[in-house]
């Protein structure tokens, strides 16, 4: 199905370099579920753009060796002659958007192909059902969470009906119950409908259970290792937490899941570990309640509507104190980045107020004791980008946004 033989890349400018890729031979049988793992910047991008001719015909470089997907050149044939035969999902969904409403964007890719209207219907129906999101497709794609668009992004590939599907890092915007449908989806389409499905994922934790294969690409000199889940977690650094605590106690046969862990964990110890947890939950409650009490931020009946009518936000009290860190945590689409914009200055609230304190409190009275007033706290609603971006600093789901130098020295300049 997939085959690389003696495969060698460099990107434009490292060819005197150390390659992306180097000397990488494997095969993919059809209907394989393939995990692709490795250590950042060890090519696992790299090798999924081989597949349908992004590489080289989009990143350029220098490109050895030959490669088979499905009976096609990926080098031969252009991106667009590899459409219906390798389905591609990026990390960024929004880089691969070119229309604003959900169903329009199912539709694209068949509009260029020519595809019947009639066809093109039914497999929009088709898909808006495997991924559970027929309540979107009138939505604008602007207004959906950072899980929404990639579940739209894989709908998107596969109106087309590809042999391969091709994911890169599908899960990274996702919270852990979208996640997991999203890797239920694929695992339906792998074994249901036969589709050869390759997939990057850095939480292995989520995928190793049901994969196939595990293709490890190490990002040195070392040989590439493509063999069962059990046999490649053994020999390489890179593991779920469970594993790598599998291998430092010796467990054997390698446990993936929780399940067959279990086994190796004595009934005493198990309600030892409940112990602790219940202790350190103890713990947090009482640094908690020790806190001070002047906020460093206060969100107050704080309420967001989108232009479409979306009540993203309603009626929010929050209150942050210095030093505090503070995880947000809730279902895809339930206000999350509405939230941090709002309390970051980004979005000015339609009801209620955000305040973000300018300074530390005066110290004034008896002792030195320190107060606030409301001199001491901006109102994002009345302030300018410049006042807030003093005492509010954002960083967003893509950090890309923010970069416009092309060096790190340029940046922070």
């Amino acid at each position: 199905m997939i085959t690389l033989d003696h495969v060698t890349y460099a990107y434009p400018g490292d060819g005197a370099g150390r390659p992306a890729l180097r000397d990488l031979s494997l095969s993919i049988d059809e209907g394989e579920l393939a995990l692709v793992v490795g250590p950042s910047g060890s090519g696992k991008s790299t090798f999924l753009r081989c597949l349908n001719g992004l590489i080289p015909h989009f990143y350029g470089g220098t490109l050895k060796g030959r490669i088979d997907v499905a009976g096609h050149d990926p080098v031969a044939l252009s991106p667009q002659g590899m459409a219906f035969v390798v389905g591609m999902v990026f990390q960024d969904p929004e880089t691969q958007f070119v229309t604003e409403r959900v169903e329009d964007e199912l539709a694209f890719g068949m509009e260029n192909q020519a595809l019947p209207p009639a066809l093109m219907r039914k497999r929009v129906e088709e898909v808006l059902d495997q991924l559970t999101i027929a309540h979107l497709r009138d939505r604008h794609i602007s207004t959906l969470s950072g899980g929404e668009k990639q579940r739209v992004a894989i709908a998107s590939v596969l109106t087309l009906h590809p042999e391969v599907l091709v994911l890169d890092e599908p899960t990274s915007q996702l919270d852990p119950q979208s996640a997991e449908e999203v890797l239920v989806a694929i695992r339906r389409l792998n074994e249901d409908l036969g589709l050869t499905v390759i997939l990057a994922e850095h939480r292995l934790e989520r995928v190793v259970q049901f994969v196939d294969r595990v293709l490890w690409l190490p990002g040195s000199d070392d040989q590439a290792l493509l063999d069962q889940p059990r046999s490649v977690l053994a020999q390489v650094p890179l593991a779920p937490p469970l594993v790598d605590l599998a291998k430092r106690q010796g467990w054997q046969p390698l446990p993936l899941t929780v399940k067959e862990a279990r086994r190796f964990v004595p009934r005493s110890q198990r309600s030892a570990a409940r112990s602790a947890a219940a202790e350190a939950a103890t713990l947090l409650n009482t640094g908690q309640e020790q806190r001070g009490a002047s906020s460093a931020l206060c969100a107050e009946q704080v309420t967001f509507r989108y232009p479409d009518g979306n009540d993203a936000v309603h009626a929010v009290n929050l209150a942050l104190q210095a030093g505090e860190v503070v995880a947000l945590m809730g279902r895809n689409g339930s206000g999350k980045t509405t939230l941090i914009k709002l309390l970051a200055g980004l979005l000015k609230p339609a009801g209620g107020r955000v305040l973000v304190r300018r300074r530390e409190p005066r110290a004034s009275g008896a002792g030195g004791k320190k107060r606030l007033d409301s001199g001491d706290y901006l109102d994002t609603r009345d302030a300018s980008t410049d006042q807030i971006v003093q005492v509010a600093g954002y960083v967003p789901q893509n950090p890309g946004v923010l970069l416009f130098k092309d060096t790190l020295l340029e940046e922070l300049a």
